[in-house]
């Protein structure tokens, strides 16, 4: 199907079963423990040996000789396999960082070697028998130091740099504006399950049940890796701990686990340690941000510019902060640049809303600080500076913005009103209080998808797609889309995903998942309903699926009956043509905070937390304000604890367990509220719906940042924001 004019009238839009909150289909599973988890799958390799990885133990260098003599004599352990053995480096064409093979190291924890023994202790004790010699080379780990070379980055051959107008001369001119630098930390994903794959090899064909987002890249990745053909590689990954975007691409648990169990001859599962998880995948790099902003004075920017450097292994990438900076507000002047420095950290990718969120946690306390200078109310400010087109191209409008209305109806439902205007003066007992706003924003992307859907006789409805569920409530959503689809209930639909033999999907990333994935089941819904129409006799276009039941024309029959001599099977996917660069897709949000800082330790504690969001049509609420509140926490971590400590000297991640990398529990979150602005977006998919999952991070941190202002009247840009970081300049109190 092909989706290049924007929806019409179509059965979703009967919203009996979308669009309603439902309960995850999967949920009973989850929390009796009975969902199979890629290292738990016992029903597919009973007889799984057990892999353990070994990392580098330096982070710029080469390997020069590994003796593994002890190791392969030790009790129960059936392989070694090292880094030498494979003097061919595998790296698929989205990672940054070689996975295995090869003298070169690039990183601290990149893999060195895979010990297999009969069980995981024994693995892991002959693991320390290893001996690993290094020639070690002199690495660059600190960013500060690091960025003044860093050079423009680049993206399609061209300098990520960007300019509309003249802003120097507007920026010079203008008779209010700011200029301020701020800094976000290294940031790890820290999933609640880590990397962990089994692997089985039989006639030359490899399998893989791993935790993974994209089905399709990663057997493609892997089979390139291992010079396989794809159709020879079969990846199986139908639940998944979280991922967060660690997931996304191919990494080293699935590498080792295929290469160990080819060694040894039997299937081999491996998980990597809570430490390889930091240092041996991928991370949100840290950024340094420059914002410039100018406005007249009555409000309205003149103009704004905002740069960014990052750092990365070499032919790395960017954390492209600056990216929703050319689409946010209106300004006749405007400038972003990109900057790339080279660092010999652990690769740094995509981690939930790559840019966007580093990005926002700097432009949105810059519109506060704009605001002061100006002395307008954050709210109105923002309103003033909307747009409802490209800033950069007048010609393009948004497909559907309401940014105005969220703010509007959030400062109604938070209280606003109530906000001190003026700084460190609110006060309950010892705490200061204060509240701020932030701006959300992320883009909608489009991403082809397919899916199979099979009717039985007995009017039961299975769809099959490699579409993932990372935590996010894909299976109901499909559910949903199918039972509206063909006129039946939630129960008489059965979701399979994750599952490389099924049709390729969008995948689970970049908050795309949902809405096209969705898509592609309507899709192949359309397609059935026709099939089933044909072998029942009726006109499709005159059918009514309900109930159970089809009728047209006067004539009814049950669903099932169209199957009675045999299962209809249909297959399509969606495809989409140039409604996106007709129109701007984007979602947007308002977050609302109000936090208390204590007056004489510094210690700050949210007290409520409020998103509004935009983002069309919400396909079940529960599973969406699932996604936004736990966003919204993750905000949370990344205002105020969240770091990974760069040891400057050996180059690696400190704090590399959830011990020592601090995420918010339950203690932290307060009460959490999520509005969604009814509505559709016609031009987004058949569905009308946009992604929510990263919107509800995105201008969370810069909303805590500017209520911790508003409530002491210090101003913190590095972030995360500790109290050693404003205490000495709290308002002092008798």
């Amino acid at each position: 199907m092909k989706f290049d004019t924007p929806a019409g009238p179509n059965p979703i839009d009967q919203m009996k079963v979308v669009g309603r909150a439902h309960d995850r289909i999967e949920g009973p599973l989850k929390v009796s423990g009975t969902a199979p988890y890629a290292y738990e799958r016992h029903d597919v390799a009973s007889d799984a040996a057990y892999g353990f990885m070994i990392g580098s133990a330096i982070a710029k260098g080469k390997v020069t000789r590994i003796d593994s003599d002890d190791a392969a004599r030790a009790a129960g352990v059936l392989a070694v396999v090292t880094t030498l053995d494979s003097p061919e480096p595998i790296r698929g064409a989205m990672n940054t960082a070689n996975l295995f093979g090869g003298a070169a190291i690039d990183h601290y924890h990149q893999a060195v070697a895979v010990v297999v023994a009969e069980t995981f202790e024994q693995a892991r004790a002959a693991a320390a028998l290893v001996r690993v010699h290094y020639e070690r080379s002199p690495g660059r780990f600190e960013l500060a130091k690091e960025a003044t070379d860093a050079a423009m980055a680049m993206a399609q051959g061209k300098p990520k740099s960007h300019e509309v107008g003249d802003f120097a001369t507007a920026f010079a001119s203008a008779p209010v504006k700011i200029d301020r630098t701020y800094t976000t930390p290294d940031e790890s994903h820290a999933m609640m399950e880590p990397h962990s794959t089994i692997a089985s090899w039989a006639e030359g064909k490899l399998t893989i049940w791993t935790s993974n987002q994209m089905i399709a890249w990663n057997r493609n990745e892997l089979a390139k890796g291992l010079k396989l053909k794809p159709e020879d590689v079969r990846v199986d990954s139908p639940y998944i701990g979280g991922g967060f975007g660690a997931k996304l691409f191919l990494r080293a648990d699935a590498v080792l686990a295929a290469l160990a169990s080819k060694a040894c001859g039997q299937p081999v599962k491996l998980a990597l340690t809570r430490p390889q998880v930091a240092n041996n995948t991928t991370h949100r790099p840290a950024t340094i941000q420059r914002v410039r902003l100018a406005a007249g004075k009555d409000g309205r920017l003149t103009a704004i510019g905002h740069e960014s450097v990052s750092g990365n292994l070499p032919d790395g990438k960017p954390e492209a902060a600056v990216d929703q900076t050319n689409l946010l507000y209106a300004g006749s002047n405007r400038l972003t640049a990109t900057r790339l420095a080279v660092l010999d950290l652990p690769e740094g990718n995509a981690m939930r809303a790559p840019g966007e969120a580093p990005g926002l946690m700097v432009l949105e306390m810059a519109m506060d600080e704009m605001a002061q200078a100006l002395g307008m109310d954050p709210v109105e400010f923002r309103i003033l500076n909307d747009t409802q087109v490209d800033p950069e191209n007048p010609d393009r409008p948004f497909s559907k913005r309401r940014l105005v209305e969220c703010l509007r109806v959030g400062a109604q439902r938070f209280g606003w009103s109530k906000r001190n205007a003026q700084p460190g003066q609110s006060r309950e007992g010892r705490w200061l209080v204060g509240m701020g706003v932030a701006a959300g924003f992320r883009n909608n992307i489009s991403m082809r998808s397919g899916a199979r859907v099979r009717l039985d006789g007995r009017g039961t409805v299975t769809v099959e797609t490699d579409m993932t569920d990372i935590g996010t409530g894909s299976y109901t959503i499909i559910a949903q889309t199918a039972a509206e689809m063909m006129g039946v209930a939630l129960e008489q639909v059965k979701v399979r995903l994750g599952d490389s033999a099924f049709p390729v999907s969008a995948g689970s990333g970049g908050q795309w998942g949902g809405n096209s994935a969705t898509a592609g089941v309507y899709a192949a819904c359309v397609k059935l309903r026709e099939a089933v129409a044909q072998k029942l006799g009726f006109d499709v276009s005159a059918c009514e699926f309900a109930d159970g039941m089809v009728k047209a024309d006067g004539s009814s029959a049950a669903l099932g009956q169209a199957a009675r001599t045999g299962e209809i099977v249909v297959e399509d996917t969606i495809d989409y043509g140039d409604l996106a660069r007709k129109f701007q897709q984007s979602t947007f949000a308002a977050h609302f905070v109000e936090v208390a800082v204590d007056a004489f330790t510094g210690e700050a504690r949210i007290h409520r937390m409020l998103a509004v969001c935009d983002a069309g049509r919400i396909l079940n609420p529960k599973t969406a304000r699932s996604q936004v509140i736990g966003a919204m926490t993750m905000g949370v971590g990344a205002a105020l604890m969240e770091e990974l400590a760069v040891d400057k000297r050996f180059g690696y991640f400190v704090n590399h367990d959830l011990a020592g990398y601090e995420v918010p529990v339950h203690a932290d979150i307060p009460h959490q509220e999520v509005i969604f602005l009814e509505g559709v977006d016609d031009k987004s998919s058949p569905m009308k719906a946009k992604g929510v999952g990263e919107l509800g991070l995105c201008g969370v941190a810069a909303a805590i940042a500017n209520a911790i202002h508003n409530a002491t009247g210090v101003r913190v840009r590095d972030y995360p924001i500790t109290l050693d970081k404003h205490l000495m300049d709290m308002p002092r109190f008798a």
